[in-house]
């Protein structure tokens, strides 16, 4: 499901900022996204989060708390989906809560507009035998939601800031900006991903999208799955690395296919830096190739910054 506010943020960014190419424009947006302020993004990324952020950490968690109420179990929850693979359950077991006072917390934090959640395509599973029993395993397993953050800034300040609250308030650097440099490309995928259900379903314009977005169930998990009212099929997998995408990637995702029972109609491949040339010559109907270039599409959409919901009007 997309997130129904993540492309006005983009372009909002896009048209506030001006970042000199797409690659910039989804790593800065994928941090200060729904932030609302000004950034210049001819400066080190890193350096921006120490100036925009680190220095006005007060005021910036004086909103936090705002937003949560304080409330430990909101924070803690927020935390989790953070950091974690955003199924509810899970995230429920990371932040030490259960059903009960989770599924409080999840209730308030949707409520208040902070989360959104993405409901699973999974269907239960079921005997071939009328009268048969599932194995254990398979009787155990729980189909889980997701959850989408309705800000990249929400995300990054849970991801990234909360954990170092104390260091930060001590004026202490070091151990978070090291952090920051080391996981902020796995960080920015799940932004990545977004846009780019965003992306492929703006070149399906003219077909009815009847569901879209991630699947995942007990054995398998694709990135973007789409069908259309026709009957097609659309999988697509999503690599924000610094390295050229190659046909090892492309196998993957067939044999996911495969797992699933499903012959996609396209394959879609999304890519941070490109693709091999080897990959590239097998483009055309079956396999469609998208490097962050091609994301100028979504900020073309629309010609001017229009007004919308930043982190301080929450």
């Amino acid at each position: 499901m997309t997130n129904s506010k993540l492309i006005d943020q983009f372009r909002s960014f896009y048209f506030k900022n001006y970042p000199d190419d797409m690659e910039l424009q989804i790593e800065y947006f994928s941090v200060f996204g729904g932030l609302g302020w000004e950034i210049n993004t001819s400066k080190p990324i890193a350096l921006l989060v120490e100036k925009l952020i680190l220095q006005n950490f007060d005021m910036l968690n004086a909103k936090i708390e705002q937003l949560t109420l304080g409330n430990k179990n909101n924070k803690r929850l927020l935390r989790a989906l953070a950091i974690g693979d955003r199924k509810i359950f899970s995230a429920f077991n990371r932040a030490h809560l259960n059903n009960a006072n989770g599924g409080a917390a999840l209730n308030f934090l949707q409520e208040k507009g902070l989360i959104q959640i993405e409901y699973s395509r999974e269907e239960p599973a079921r005997s071939l035998n009328p009268n048969g029993k599932l194995k254990r395993e398979v009787a155990r397993h729980r189909i889980s939601h997701k959850v989408l953050f309705t800000q990249p800034f929400l995300r990054f300040w849970f991801y990234f800031i909360a954990p170092f609250t104390k260091e930060i308030e001590e004026k202490k650097f070091v151990n978070i900006l090291k952090n920051f440099e080391s996981k902020n490309n796995s960080y920015t995928s799940l932004v990545f991903e977004e846009l780019s259900e965003i992306l492929l379903n703006y070149h399906l314009r003219d077909s009815q999208i009847i569901s879209s977005g991630s699947y995942w169930d007990a054995k398998v998990e694709i990135d973007i799955l789409t069908l259309t009212s026709n009957e097609k099929v659309y999988v697509a997998e999503c690599k924000w690395t610094n390295h050229l995408v190659n046909k090892k990637e492309l196998h993957k995702l067939e044999q996911k296919c495969d797992k699933l029972g499903i012959e996609p109609t396209q394959i879609v491949l999304f890519s941070k830096r490109g693709f091999s040339k080897e990959l590239e010559t097998l483009a055309g109907k079956n396999l469609a190739l998208y490097s962050s270039k091609e994301f100028s599409a979504l900020v073309k959409l629309s010609s001017k910054n229009e007004l919308i919901e930043d982190f301080f009007t929450l």
